[in-house]
């Protein structure tokens, strides 16, 4: 199962004597930002600050709706970032103050100083400092062994989804409480570590991303993800290994629209290809049986964009019960007005014999407002 948050503020914290304070709490895109001059006397860096109500988590949690060992990803989208190089590292942390997002916008004039900056937490004139009397600090955050998150770029810039499971879990028991993410390269400017990415020498690219104001069809999410499959059988019969290798998967009653926020149950059938000839009241073609167990998978994709909503993987295990195959989506956090196609996975061996079958029948739905 997967459900989806979208942010409730973000904004990038710009440092620099010229940005310290300017908000930019509208933006459409979030930056992880830094600039040098050739000599390297002079750096400039930029962070990104994200928050997300956690309250229907936390309530799906305690009832036990959302079981306490589900996973986290923070979800963030390429907006074309530039000159990034080959091998990068972004880290998240919990913000340990509370902060403003603001009404401002990077490219106002004059700058909009009301709300969070590098230097406030909510704007120039309240002049609450994110620490008290320092000019140049860019976010406070908690930090030590379960207190960061992060991720890997290899050679090409991509999405963010970044596994972010401890850190909302100290949010989720009160261990610290939530103020959001702060997310930037290793190191700290003017610290004792500024041979690490944001203070030492290094030409690096900038990572940008849409925010929740973005017009497109991006904007961030913290994704839970957890197994909810459950197997029973009933008296069905199973998939033998042969109908598996040369199976043919549709599915029952599946609509053309669904509301959002609805909660749905789909079903998926299994049957081989080439049924045996047989003397039956009941045609073959139409006996129910079930795929295999623990190994087969759906995944959600945007039907125009090809992004996928949903991988394949632990969260989206294919159930069964008396009646056939199934799985349970929440589509909150889905984009309304748009198009969505289901995919199937199957699997079935092991080691060199293993095999993996996709199916991609133009399963399509829409979610509508």
């Amino acid at each position: 199962m997967h459900y989806f948050e979208f942010a409730q503020k973000d904004a990038t914290i710009y440092e620099g004597a010229a940005t310290q304070s300017v908000n930019t709490g509208l933006d459409e895109i979030l930056e992880i930002t830094k600039d040098m001059n050739d000599a390297a006397t002079v750096i400039n860096v930029s962070r990104v600050l994200i928050k997300f109500d956690l309250s229907y988590i936390s309530s799906s949690v305690s009832s036990g709706l959302i079981p306490s060992n589900a996973k986290y990803y923070l979800n963030l989208y390429d907006a074309h970032p530039q000159e990034l190089i080959t091998s990068e590292s972004l880290y998240a942390y919990p913000v340990s103050q509370s902060w403003d997002m603001g009404m401002g916008r990077f490219s106002d004039s004059p700058w909009t100083l009301e709300g969070v900056s590098w230097r406030y937490r909510d704007g120039f004139v309240a002049g609450t400092q994110w620490v008290s009397a320092s000019n140049n600090t860019g976010g406070t955050w908690h930090s030590g062994s379960g207190y960061v998150a992060s991720q890997s770029f290899d050679h090409e810039s991509k999405d963010m989804r970044m596994n972010v499971t401890e850190l909302v879990d100290k949010w989720l028991t009160s261990t610290v409480p939530n103020e959001g993410f702060i997310l930037k390269r290793s190191g700290n400017i003017g610290n004792s570590d500024s041979t690490l990415d944001e203070g030492n020498s290094i030409k690096f690219g900038n990572f940008s991303f849409f925010s929740r104001d973005t017009h497109t069809i991006y904007p961030p999410k913290l994704e839970v993800e957890w197994d909810d499959s459950k197997w029973s059988t009933g008296s069905l019969s199973s998939l033998s290994a042969t109908d598996v290798e040369n199976l043919l998967v549709y599915m029952k009653g599946l609509r053309p629209e669904y509301k959002e926020d609805s909660k749905v149950r789909f079903r998926v059938v299994g049957r081989e290809r080439f049924p045996t000839a047989t003397y039956d009241t009941t045609p073959s073609n139409l006996v129910v049986k079930y795929l295999p167990s623990g190994s087969s998978y759906y995944s959600i994709r945007d039907a125009y964009t090809e992004d996928v909503i949903i991988p394949f993987g632990s969260g989206s295990k294919v159930s069964c019960d008396s009646t056939g195959n199934y799985f349970n989506m929440w589509l909150t956090g889905f984009q309304p007005e748009r198009d969505y196609r289901i995919l199937f996975k199957v699997a079935s061996g092991s080691g060199v014999e293993k095999l993996d079958q996709f199916f991609d029948n133009n399963f399509e739905f829409k979610v509508v407002r």
